[in-house]
């Protein structure tokens, strides 16, 4: 409907000036308006006082019937055109709050999309994320970000993380193709290879470093995990997609975010819980109380590596190396 539209219906008296009624007002004006005119400059007699009565009489009628007509059409109005208007817009309300809805249920309330450095904005909004969570559900490679924004906050959660098993040589086949990719063909597959074991190393020291900020850290190390990183908080999940070819160029590949109680909160959240309770999953826990020398056993178990205090020492310095050089180009707080 156009707005021409909407204002004759919403305007009694200018659809009144629309109408035959109007047009039939218009003529007994004129026809009254000319005989008082004529009988203006008419000799005094009974003609004269003929056409003052009719002009007279035809001015009575145009009043009268316009007042009438004025009242019956907003009377009219009232009675059909308000009550149609009414149901349009509770009908738009209701349809607006499917799109609402269905919004929530499926699409991403933020998208960042892939980048060579840390976006601080996405960086910011996780945070808040993480800030305003009692439990946190990560899903990737090594958990060393995780461990890095774990160290930069100053609350208390309950971790359950979920990482490549590097015991086995097809757990980081996922991650080792999409470094290729973004490599290109001078790439060594040998030293992409030794890295992600080192990034999966300094990640566990990373995560025992963390403790302090977790009531207990559940940490569970599966063969041939998803490719793409999730991250899963009280009331929103971040999936970077590390799956999407497009953004291999980039160190950084596209984020969604998605609100608690979207569709892919829960079958993220389900997916996360089936990973955990699978027959081939081992299962590690670190607390607070957790001594050097048993986080050495569990290092050991994960990785079928023998961490010496020197080794371990040096992981430190270099996860702390990661943290801070991380933390700076993506703006954290802590």
């Amino acid at each position: 409907m156009t707005a021409d539209a909407k204002g004759l219906r919403s305007n009694p008296l200018q659809e009144l000036f629309w109408t035959r009624t109007g047009l039939l007002l218009l003529i007994l004006v004129v026809v009254s308006g000319g005989s008082l005119a004529l009988a203006s400059v008419m000799d005094p007699g009974g003609g004269k006082t003929l056409v003052t009565s009719l002009g007279t009489g035809t001015m009575i009628s145009a009043i009268v019937g316009f007042g009438q007509t004025l009242i019956t059409a907003t009377a009219s109005q009232r009675a059909m055109v308000s009550p149609v208007i009414e149901e349009s817009r509770r009908a738009l309300r209701e349809l607006s709050d499917e799109y609402r809805s269905l919004n929530k249920e499926f699409f991403p309330t933020n998208v960042f999309e892939a980048t060579t450095d840390p976006d601080p904005a996405f960086n910011h909004l996780l945070m808040e994320d993480l800030h305003a969570t009692r439990q946190v559900f990560f899903r990737g490679f090594s958990g060393r970000y995780a461990a890095a924004r774990l160290l930069v906050s100053q609350a208390e959660w309950e971790l359950r993380a979920v990482i490549a098993d590097p015991k086995d040589a097809t757990t980081i086949s996922g991650r080792a193709r999409y470094l290729l990719r973004r490599a290109g063909a001078e790439a060594d597959a040998e030293a992409i290879s030794r890295r992600l074991h080192d990034e999966i190393w300094m990640g566990l020291v990373g995560l025992y470093l963390a403790r302090s900020r977790c009531t207990r850290a559940d940490i569970t190390v599966v063969t041939d995990p998803p490719v793409d990183r999730m991250e899963m908080f009280d009331e929103s999940v971040w999936i970077t997609l590390y799956s999407d070819v497009g953004g291999a160029p980039q160190l950084y590949p596209r984020t969604l975010r998605f609100s608690e109680g979207s569709f892919i909160y829960n079958m993220e959240r389900a997916e996360f819980l089936r990973i955990c309770r699978a027959r081939t999953a081992r299962h590690f826990l670190i607390t607070p109380d957790t001594t050097r020398e048993e986080f050495s056993a569990i290092f050991h178990k994960i990785t079928g590596a023998t961490l010496s205090p020197k080794q371990f020492q040096d992981l430190e310095e270099r996860f702390h190396g990661f943290r801070q050089e991380f933390s700076t180009a993506a703006e954290l707080e802590g």
